[in-house]
């Protein structure tokens, strides 16, 4: 077990991948990197590398329709430098903190910039992999997607949700598993040709089966059940920071809210919103999670209470209740780009403004080492 400690920040990471493998390799990559190198633009460059991979992705395979059967394929140099890209994210995003204690510049602006990127780092790296297998009769539709995206998305705020009630961050497993998984899938696909993956893996099990098999698998199987267990072990231990069933599930209700709204305008949508824009839709849910999850995480490093409604909702709902009114088909599209769009630079804003805020007070600047001037 590791424990990565401060006065405002505990995590605890038992996942054995990491253990023992990850982290000596990361504490051999953190070496390289000068010690005039802030941490937080570490963080930065490898979420960069995760947005890189999916314009790239969305550029050779717009409609997931590129690895089906007589599809236009996606070039093999394509397929080995996103995979390449996403481990060299993954590498990143495990040398930032060791980078900050290296240089002793750990400071709370540093874990909301880390863990409040990686919430939004969850819609890049799912709908990446989606191009895999597409969508088609080998592939995997759009509605199993937005359910494998959601498992991911609750998976993710699942540790978060822990850290509000136990005062600990327990690493989930999932994620290095998956980060090296999906890194080396990249690159086999560039070797073997997607059509590999058309044929059954064993018996009548496909490969997007085993895909599918495996978030679900390793949320339900490992993800939940440990989250439940540290949650009661701090139960027993009379350690929980909230004794009441609302405030402890508090989190939950802008997520639940979210998903509702959400899978309100998938099945209520006149044109099939998520058939024919899919990524779009996707990233618009990924970003409004992404703004709940940070909203959280500022609540857990100032110890306030969790937000019960996030405002982002209020133009989802919006759109959802106009939607109903069947409007013309080729509204509803352009009522996506709209709400993307502002929830967006909603977000965006809301990270800026945090982040100015935070580098006042421990009078820090975000991207240095250096101290700000006191001019």
């Amino acid at each position: 077990m590791m424990m990565e400690t401060s006065s405002w920040y505990r995590a605890v990471d038992t996942n054995p991948l990491s253990l023992y493998i990850m982290h000596p390799f990361w504490n051999a990559i953190v070496k390289i990197f000068p010690t005039w190198l802030a941490p937080n633009l570490i963080t930065l460059s490898g979420f960069l590398l995760l947005i890189f991979n999916f314009l790239l992705m969305a550029y050779f395979d717009p409609d997931f329709f590129a690895s089906a059967p007589g599809g236009k394929h996606v070039p093999d140099w394509v397929w080995i430098l996103v995979g390449i890209l996403n481990f060299v994210a993954y590498t990143l995003d495990g040398v930032d903190g060791k980078q900050a204690r290296r240089t002793n510049s750990s400071t709370p602006l540093g874990e909301l910039f880390d863990h409040g990127l990686d919430s939004w780092s969850c819609v890049y790296f799912v709908v990446t992999v989606y191009s895999i297998f597409g969508r088609g009769s080998t592939g995997v539709s759009v509605v199993v997607l937005y359910i494998l995206l959601w498992v991911v998305l609750f998976s993710f705020i699942l540790s978060h949700w822990e850290k509000y009630n136990t005062g600990i961050l327990f690493l989930p497993w999932g994620y290095d598993i998956s980060q090296v998984t999906i890194s080396l899938v990249y690159i086999v696909t560039a070797i073997v040709g997607v059509e590999a993956w058309y044929e059954p893996f064993l018996f009548n099990f496909l490969y997007r089966d085993l895909f599918t098999a495996m978030i679900i698998g390793c949320a339900s199987c490992v993800t939940l059940p440990m989250s439940l267990y540290n949650f009661f072990k701090a139960y027993k231990n009379n350690s929980l920071k909230h004794s009441s069933v609302y405030e402890t599930m508090l989190p939950f209700i802008s997520p639940c809210l979210l998903f509702i709204l959400s899978t309100t305008w998938v099945l209520w949508s006149p044109s099939d919103i998520l058939e024919t824009h899919p990524r779009l839709f996707y990233y618009m849910v990924g970003t409004a999670f992404a703004n709940i999850t940070c909203r959280l995480i500022v609540c857990q490093m100032s110890n306030t209470r969790c937000q019960t409604l996030n405002l982002l909702l209020i133009p989802l709902a919006l759109v959802v209740l106009l939607v109903r009114l069947e409007l013309p088909l080729h509204v509803e599209p352009i009522l996506l780009y709209l709400l993307s769009i502002i929830i967006t630079l909603a977000h965006i804003h809301y990270g800026i403004q945090v982040v100015y805020q935070l580098s006042n007070h421990f009078k820090i600047l975000p991207f240095s080492l250096k101290k700000p001037s006191s001019d």
